[in-house]
């Protein structure tokens, strides 16, 4: 599974915002530099963010972006449904409960597993905090370091 660029830039965007809260407007050109971004690819991602009403837009010579609330209140999920729309890792598990096509869902055993992947997922997303990821703590309430599960199955 891979998130697109969209969400990966979208989100390195929000922080940039957020470590400046409170010190005016940035403009896009600058936010761009910082994070070593296409301008004219940010214009498209800044669009949604204003359209979900997490980005503020001032005009003006020295007008530019802001965080529409404080980035203890944004959250990654926010961003990143703003961007890619409902977390659904797959049809069936749809974040909405909207209705699938899929005939087999009530007796599908990997069903389960799709749900609570995707419930996981939320969770984090949801609880993690533009805050949190200016001070380098992309996992609130968990401080634990977890394993990484790299090359689990034999020859990876």
């Amino acid at each position: 599974m891979k998130l697109s660029s969209r969400s990966e830039y979208g989100l390195r965007a929000m922080v940039e915002l957020a470590q400046s809260y409170g010190s005016g407007p940035l403009a896009l050109a600058d936010i761009a530099r910082a994070q070593g971004l296409s301008e004219g690819y940010l214009e498209q991602i800044i669009a949604p963010l204003r359209r979900a009403g997490l980005v503020l837009a001032t005009r003006g010579v020295k007008g530019g972006y802001t965080l529409a609330a404080s980035p203890k209140s944004i959250t990654a999920g926010q961003i990143m449904r703003a961007l890619e729309g409902p977390l659904d890792l797959i049809e069936c598990a749809s974040e909405y409960g909207s209705e699938s096509s899929c005939k087999r869902e009530l007796a599908c055993g990997s069903r389960r597993l799709w749900l609570k992947l995707r419930d996981s997922i939320v969770d984090v997303l949801d609880s993690t905090t533009l805050a949190d990821l200016c001070t380098g703590d992309s996992t609130p309430g968990d401080k634990k370091e977890k394993p990484r599960h790299v090359g689990v199955l034999a020859g990876q």
